[in-house]
């Protein structure tokens, strides 16, 4: 192959500023300013609590309980996926300026471990942070650091 440029009057697309331009890693906030946007959802009515953040990875906590069982005892494989889901979304929504917000197009999880008791830890990065999609990869894993689940969620980007 070799290397073609593009005809001379077709020119990249820019935004007009850096500030519409989508960062391409998450963006560093206080994970008690975080947890407190969550009050009344159903992040707050599961018991999910953020760990930790950096600018590729964001962590998250769900009790297995009462709220996040199913009648079997074991955690609900719905219960990972608002785990999973919830972590994609505040991943997307950290990584995009003002007046742009992402909604879920996709997601599916693979459950490979039941879990009857304790916590679990959702880990989320980043696949694909583009202009108009996002896709990301959130593991959750119980406190034995063993694999529960694994999902891959695809974000739009509106606004």
């Amino acid at each position: 192959m070799t290397d073609r440029q593009p005809p001379a009057s077709v020119t990249p697309a820019t935004p007009a500023s850096d500030t519409e331009r989508a960062p391409r890693t998450i963006r560093l906030v206080d994970l008690k300013e975080l947890q407190a946007r969550q009050a009344g959802t159903i992040v707050d009515h599961l018991g999910i609590e953020f760990l930790e953040i950096a600018p590729d990875m964001l962590s998250a906590r769900m009790p297995v309980d009462a709220r996040t069982k199913q009648p079997a005892g074991i955690l609900h494989g719905g219960s990972s996926v608002v785990l999973a889901e919830t972590l994609g979304s505040v991943a997307a929504a950290l990584c995009l300026p003002p007046g742009q917000r992402p909604v879920g197009l996709d997601i599916n999880a693979n459950h490979i471990r039941s879990v009857t008791e304790g916590w679990v830890i959702g880990v989320c990065r980043p696949i694909h942070i583009g202009r108009t999609t996002h896709v990301w990869q959130i593991e959750i894993r119980d406190e034995a650091k063993r694999l529960v689940s694994v999902s891959r969620f695809t974000v739009a980007v509106l606004g």
